[in-house]
């Protein structure tokens, strides 16, 4: 008898210390019940923002986790390394050369991809179309849940990169151009601020809430650097006040 009340009293000593180190019995130390927890995110890229947000998530409508988008150190460098010209011509410009919307796997096009991903609880439907949802668009701070008043913003222009050096590319690089999910190119902005933007550069047009330049100047310098387009004096000098806003 006295044996069996110290076996119990060790198996009972045993059950609150796994307890009290939040340990199960099969050393998981799975405390929610919902299996083994996942592993930690990959590092990002030295100099670049985060990974691209996962579908719907509405982080990208912020600007920081655009994709591909380089750091304030990078954006300078980048910036330093650009190659100044003027602007060139628009003789044979047309948006046709520019192949868009690529498709990109099931129903989906570009457009349809960076409204998903740029967007807060965002429903399609069997066609890939958002048919509800909420986006936040960083030119204006603007918050809309009709996709309709969305525009796919080409952050640098196609007209502007025809005039800073497309012009001499072929078919395929500028259909890359026109649907680059890899790099800040596209981005989910209301229709009214696309449109007041045009194909101006950050030296005729910024966007309306002072608070998104950073974000603006970096994804602009980093698309531009991606693609050894050339900037004009006025131009650099606006990126450079506009990486000046970023804290330090």
């Amino acid at each position: 008898m006295g044996r069996q009340i110290r076996v119990r009293g060790v198996v009972l000593a045993a059950s609150l210390l796994l307890a009290a180190t939040g340990c199960t019995a099969n050393g998981t130390g799975d405390r929610t019940g919902s299996g083994p927890s996942a592993p930690p995110p990959a590092p990002a890229p030295a100099g670049s923002s985060a990974a691209p947000p996962r579908a719907g998530d509405g982080t990208a409508g912020g600007g920081e986790l655009l994709p591909g988008l380089a750091g304030v150190a990078v954006a300078r460098t980048q910036l330093a390394g650009l190659r100044v010209a003027p602007g060139g011509t628009m003789a044979g410009y047309s948006r046709a050369v520019f192949a868009h919307w690529a498709e990109q796997g099931g129903a989906c096009n570009t457009r349809e991809v960076v409204l998903r991903r740029d967007g807060a609880d965002v429903v399609q439907d069997a066609e890939c179309r958002a048919v509800s949802g909420r986006w936040k668009s960083l030119y204006d701070g603007a918050v809309v849940t009709d996709a309709a008043k969305m525009d796919i913003d080409h952050l640098v222009p196609l007209a502007e990169g025809w005039r800073s050096g497309a012009a001499a590319w072929d078919a395929a690089k500028r259909k890359a151009f026109a649907n680059d999910l890899a790099r800040p190119q596209l981005l989910a902005v209301t229709a009214a601020s696309n449109r007041s933007k045009g194909d101006q550069g950050p030296d005729l047009w910024q966007p309306p809430d002072r608070s998104s330049w950073c974000v603006y100047g970096r994804a602009w310098t980093t698309v531009k650097s991606a693609y050894g387009l050339t900037v004009t004096e006025a131009e650099k000098k606006m990126l450079t006040t506009m990486l000046d806003t970023c804290a330090a």
